[in-house]
């Protein structure tokens, strides 16, 4: 149960406000003891309101948390939530993007130079792939009944059953074939292939490389499934048309391989593969000066704040309280005007901050102490955590209720999650 609630959860988030997770999503004891506590001290003389039933409501509750959390984390990746470590963060380079990215995990408080890598991309990693048949969309030629087939990915095997009357096509066959898999969400997607006016089911596994001990990244056969077999050899889902393979790349002139594209080097340096090299070409990623690091910084900062800002804007012709939430941050950020202007941080009419990235680098280069050039951030960014907490703890307080009764002071109960329970939120692995 708690899996399918898990997915229900990603479901919904997936369309509200991005998700993704960093180190600053895990939490000691002692820090979730500390948001419950906050909860407990913010709702208990909160007044009682009646519960929000509009839907639209209820996706703008999550999505203004999600997008908080974000700006939390975007100021904690700068360094934000330690003294004197907010815009530290050192910043990598790549001779060729589009063939290889890469960005610093080191430590940021190291004095020590970092040394360059030159990388030579020989192959790219790349997923399993299983082509069946190309067919005509004609009636299907099996009789009415159920038939099961296996998908066996990894140490799982998975067993898939439909129906069939007898009425259906061999395209309608091959799409809810294709939905039954990737609903299932088993680390195989499934598309439709079309050649001539025929169509073929297409099975391509999430993963890459190749398996350790093993060939193949999944199997699907129906030697002994608990259904009528027959799928399996109509489709022609067995028939692998591209093998998984390791990406195979050298460094500094020496050969290695990775079954993902993505790979950490020395545990300074995160790498994505994007693209081979030509032969005797060779990508070249180190460590940016401290000046165009501290640009790169400052840029993230600017981006973070502002797609937040425009998160909150999308909602505003359906809740009335987002205005009220970007005039907060549009207060907090004219409190800095003068001294972003100087530093090529214009703000906008819509309250977001145009980042001139040449004025910006100058202004960095040309100070005898950049820290003490862009120390007014330190101040913003730190108004902008507590904000975004705030948020976090409270979207509700943006969303316009009725309320039902005020509490008697002194003389009530402890209700942490009442936001919760009148927004319909649902809460996951990192609140």
């Amino acid at each position: 149960m708690g899996a399918a609630l898990a997915a229900v959860y990603n479901h919904y988030l997936a369309s509200y406000a991005p998700k993704g997770l960093t180190r600053f999503d895990a939490h000691k004891s002692s820090e979730l003891r500390s948001i419950y506590n906050s909860m407990v001290k913010l709702n208990k003389e909160a007044p009682w309101y009646l519960p929000t039933t509009n839907q639209e409501t209820k996706q703008y509750v999550v999505a203004l948390k999600e997008n908080a959390r974000q700006l939390h984390n975007t100021i904690a990746l700068l360094g934000g939530l330690e003294e004197g470590g907010l815009l530290s963060k050192k910043s990598a380079f790549s001779s060729n993007p589009e063939l290889v990215t890469a960005s610093y995990i080191g430590p940021h408080d190291s004095e020590a130079e970092s040394p360059c890598f030159e990388i030579e991309v020989h192959a790219l990693a790349s997923p399993q792939q299983n082509t069946g048949l190309f067919l005509e969309d004609t009636k299907i030629s099996f009789s009415p009944g159920t038939y099961s087939f296996d998908i066996t990915a990894g140490d799982m095997s998975y067993e898939f059953q439909f129906t069939l009357d007898g009425t259906e096509t061999n395209r309608q066959l091959q799409e809810r074939i294709a939905r039954l898999i990737n609903n299932s969400a088993i680390g195989v997607k499934a598309s439709l292939a079309e050649s001539s006016s025929r169509t073929s089911l297409v099975l391509t596994s999430e993963a890459t490389g190749i398996p350790q001990g093993k060939t193949d990244i999944f199997k699907v056969n129906d030697d002994h499934t608990s259904k009528t077999p027959g799928t399996v050899a109509y489709l022609g889902l067995d028939n692998i048309s591209s093998k998984a393979a390791d990406a195979v790349y050298s460094i500094n002139g020496q050969r290695q391989s990775s079954p993902t594209n993505h790979f950490h080097i020395e545990n300074l340096f995160e790498v994505n593969l994007k693209g081979v090299t030509s032969e005797a070409e060779s990508v070249r990623i180190g460590l940016k000066t401290d000046i165009d690091s501290l640009t790169d910084n400052i840029t993230q900062l600017m981006g973070g704040y502002n797609a937040f800002l425009r998160a909150a804007a999308s909602f505003q012709n359906t809740q009335a309280k987002s205005s009220q939430l970007i005039h907060e941050f549009e207060g907090i950020a004219s409190d800095y005007e003068s001294s972003m202007k100087s530093s090529g941080l214009n703000l906008t009419p819509d309250g977001t901050v145009q980042v001139n990235r040449q004025l910006l680098h100058e202004t960095a280069g040309q100070s005898p102490d950049a820290a003490q050039t862009f120390a007014f951030l330190k101040s913003f960014c730190s108004r902008l955590l507590r904000k975004s907490n705030q948020i976090s703890l409270n979207p509700m307080q943006y969303v316009e209720k009725k309320v039902v009764a005020y509490k008697n002071p002194g003389h009530n109960f402890i209700s942490p999650y009442n936001a919760a329970v009148y927004s319909g939120m649902m809460f996951n692995g990192y609140c």
